[in-house]
């Protein structure tokens, strides 16, 4: 079982960052959502951000969110990139998780194809990243509706061990596990020049919305988002490797 920051924790190193002065260094991380389209990958980024929850939220291309906390040491940045699911959206993709340091593989774990298409992403993304690159958590959303299961928990969690992922199931409606995936992603950069940097990010949050268009023009011409103060972006690939399959 994998060891994860309390909440008391996070909100004290919260508090003590907030009451430093401006001097300390900004580090933004990237963390995109793949998967098929209705699986809940916008309600997980909606709950994890707003801690709120809407039954449907349609995403037309990609939707951004950020959350921003003052740690003692550092300004820690983290973007949310929640991709459309729908096929015609397939093609531009990659322009969305390019450059991402984690993905979330969403699937709907009363909808056995979604689980699929989450295995097929992960090809896509082994493609593009080295192991060392990137985190890559596979999520079963809906555990609210487990009376409608088709995929059982042992089924997620034995692909994901084969693959070297982690591995969580949540709920978006009811909260369920929402903020530990984001918190074990954290874990897994254990080690960097700021300890835990995503397992800091659930206490203080913002929500910042552009255009699919804008988003797409700036990862086209590899221009990052611009963000409050600047901030440097940190190369996480070479002082991590892949953790195995964790489920908690």
């Amino acid at each position: 079982m994998m060891e994860l920051v309390s909440l008391q924790d996070m909100a004290q190193t919260a508090v003590l960052g907030s009451s430093l002065g401006d001097n300390r260094p900004t580090y933004i991380y990237k963390v995109v959502l793949l998967g098929s389209t209705s699986v809940g990958k916008s309600s997980l980024a909606y709950r994890y951000v707003k801690n709120d929850f809407k039954e449907s939220l349609p995403t037309v291309g990609c939707s951004f969110f950020t959350q921003t906390v003052q740690l003692e040491t550092a300004t820690i940045k983290l973007e949310i990139w929640d991709t459309a699911g729908q096929e015609k959206y397939h093609s531009v993709c990659h322009l969305y998780y390019r450059g991402a340091h984690a993905a979330l593989l969403v699937y709907d774990l009363t909808n056995k194809e979604t689980l699929n298409r989450a295995k097929q992403w992960l090809t896509e993304l082994e493609k593009e990243f080295l192991p060392d690159e990137i985190v890559i958590a596979l999520v079963g959303n809906k555990t609210d509706l487990a009376d409608e299961r088709e995929v059982a928990a042992e089924e997620g969690e034995e692909f994901a061990r084969n693959r070297s992922l982690l591995f969580m199931e949540t709920s978006a409606k009811s909260n369920h596990q929402v903020n530990d995936i984001f918190m074990a992603i954290g874990k897994v950069w254990d080690g960097s020049r700021i300890p835990h940097p995503l397992a800091k990010l659930v206490m203080l949050s913002a929500l910042c919305s552009l255009s699919a268009q804008e988003l797409l023009r700036r990862e086209g011409e590899k221009a990052p988002v611009p963000s409050r103060g600047g901030g440097q972006r940190l190369d996480l690939g070479t002082r991590r490797g892949r953790m195995g399959c964790c489920r908690i």
